[in-house]
């Protein structure tokens, strides 16, 4: 049953886009898809949850999160396997928990916060809340952007998991995050060799 949230061994880097809703994630994610010619794994929830609007007229509950999550690594396992040197992932199930204990008065399920904690990644890109808030559907916190990212930065430190803090616009933010990725590779490169 919880195999479904680990996720599978791979030898790619692993990258996780990291942040509150409307910080740029999703268009970052597929900036450096294409520049390193490789795939980037989708924010599943999105897909998910904007599928429950449509049909029921309802926003995330509490029994989403875990179909959620499972829906999340399916999609980050398939995806690693066609992915070049390095896999971009648009979210990753430590986001999922961080938008569980925000939203439901700090609870989180205790499988999706066993795999929320013991799934790796190489480096997370913490996107600031700096660039406009866009309103959709499923965005619902424009005037709480402060709080969430404090939210998302305190699960980064509280994990001690590594992260860079993007600011700026897209191009500032794409050139900091190569930067970032190209010496991670060349790290990763050395090992290997």
């Amino acid at each position: 049953m919880e195999e479904k949230f680990r996720q599978q061994a791979s030898n790619i880097v692993k990258i996780v886009l990291f942040g509150p809703e409307s910080t740029g994630k999703t268009t970052l994610s597929q900036q450096l898809a294409r520049h390193y010619n490789t795939v980037w794994v989708p924010e599943y929830a999105r897909e998910y949850l904007q599928n429950k609007w449509n049909n029921e007229r309802k926003t995330c509950e509490p029994e989403d999160l875990l179909p959620i999550a499972e829906g999340q690594i399916k999609l980050e396992n398939d995806l690693a396997t066609k992915a070049s040197q390095v896999l971009i992932c648009d979210t990753d199930l430590l986001e999922t928990k961080v938008y569980s204990e925000a939203y439901y008065i700090g609870s989180c399920d205790p499988v999706l916060e066993k795999y929320a904690l013991e799934n790796t990644y190489d480096l997370y890109f913490l996107t600031y809340i700096d660039v406009p808030w866009v309103e959709d559907d499923l965005r619902d916190k424009p005037n709480e952007r402060k709080q969430m990212f404090e939210h998302f930065r305190n699960a980064l430190e509280k994990y001690d998991r590594p992260y860079i803090l993007l600011k700026g616009d897209k191009k500032t933010r794409l050139e900091t995050a190569v930067k970032a990725i190209d010496k991670l590779l060349k790290k990763y490169d050395k090992h290997a060799g």
